[in-house]
C-alpha cells in the first residue's frame, strides 16, 4: 500500500482514465489482462465498468463516480473511496457497512472482515 499510481503503461487502465468504459469492458471480455492494484482513479467516472474479478487492492477512488458498479467479486481490500459517488454500488460481502462508511467519509483504507 503506497501512493496511488497512474499506470500509463497499462492500456486498459488508460481506457478507464480516459472514460472509454465500453472499450475497457470489451477488451476484458476478450480476455485482455490488466493490473489495477494501487491505481489512481481520482475524479474518474467509472459508471458502467464491469468489475467482476478485478484486483483493485489499494486503489484510490477519491471523488470517483462508482454509481451502479457491481464490485461483489472484485478485490477492494485496502482501497479508498473518500467522497466517491456510490449510490447503487454493490460492494464485496467481506466489507462491512462500517468499513465502507469510514472510507467514504474519512478516506480510510477498507479492510476485509476475516470471519
Amino acid at each position: 500500500m503506497g501512493k496511488p499510481v497512474q499506470k500509463r503503461d497499462d492500456p486498459l487502465y488508460m481506457l478507464l482514465r480516459d472514460g472509454n468504459i465500453e472499450t475497457f469492458n470489451e477488451k476484458r471480455r476478450m480476455g485482455v489482462e490488466c493490473d489495477l492494484r494501487g491505481a489512481d482513479f481520482r475524479h474518474v467516472d467509472l459508471r458502467g465498468m464491469e468489475a467482476s474479478n478485478l484486483d483493485l487492492r489499494d486503489a484510490y477512488f477519491r471523488q470517483a463516480d462508482l454509481r451502479g458498479i457491481d464490485f461483489t467479486t472484485a478485490n477492494l481490500e485496502g482501497a479508498s473511496i473518500h467522497a466517491a459517488k456510490i449510490s447503487g454500488t454493490y460492494f464485496p460481502p467481506q466489507l462491512s457497512a462500517d468499513e465502507i462508511t469510514l472510507s467514504l467519509i474519512h478516506g480510510t483504507r477498507m479492510r476485509y472482515d476475516r470471519e
